[in-house]
């Protein structure tokens, strides 16, 4: 799938099948996380791979705003160190994950954003660092590709050379 049809269609799911995610496709997925620029090239983050079902369980009730994470057969959780731009630096990588997974057809949406701290002890996470998010994967059951996202006008938010002047 072309870059700017995957940002186009891309949508987030919170229902998968259990259908597994074949590993080339879990390591593309955890290869563009990876490969994602960050600030000063100091890569402040960490990917814990998570495919174990009771463990998938676990963090579905640990994450208030995702228990569907419960029901994905592959979840990825990000871990930052506490720098200044590792928020922005592991966001960036997160949406390669998201966009890298959908060219392949297979689903996610972003969970938490911070909040997240129960999950550290599960995981074997050292307390110097914060858990930013759970990401779960999965082939959605309901396709939803076709649907219209949406967004406010271009005009109402695009602005040319200053604000308030519309961008064409």
């Amino acid at each position: 799938m072309e870059v700017f049809e995957a940002v186009k269609t891309v949508l987030a799911t919170r229902s998968y099948l259990g259908t597994p995610i074949p590993p080339e496709i879990t390591r593309r997925i955890v290869d563009a996380a990876h490969l994602t620029a960050s600030s000063m090239n100091r890569q402040p983050w960490h990917f814990i791979v998570v495919e174990d079902p009771k463990v998938l369980k676990q963090l579905g009730g640990l994450a208030r705003t995702g228990p569907y994470v419960a029901d994905a057969p592959l979840a990825v959780v990000v871990v930052i160190e506490k720098t200044d731009f590792a928020v922005s630096d592991a966001s960036r990588a997160i949406q390669s994950m998201i966009l890298t997974a959908w060219s392949s057809g297979v689903a996610s949406n972003w969970v938490g954003f911070f909040g997240l701290d129960e999950v550290k002890p599960a995981l074997g996470i050292p307390g110097d660092l914060d858990v930013l998010a759970i990401i779960p994967f999965g082939y959605p059951v309901v396709a939803k590709s076709g649907e219209k996202k949406k967004r406010k006008p271009l005009r109402e938010v695009v602005h040319s050379g200053r604000f308030g002047t519309p961008f064409a």
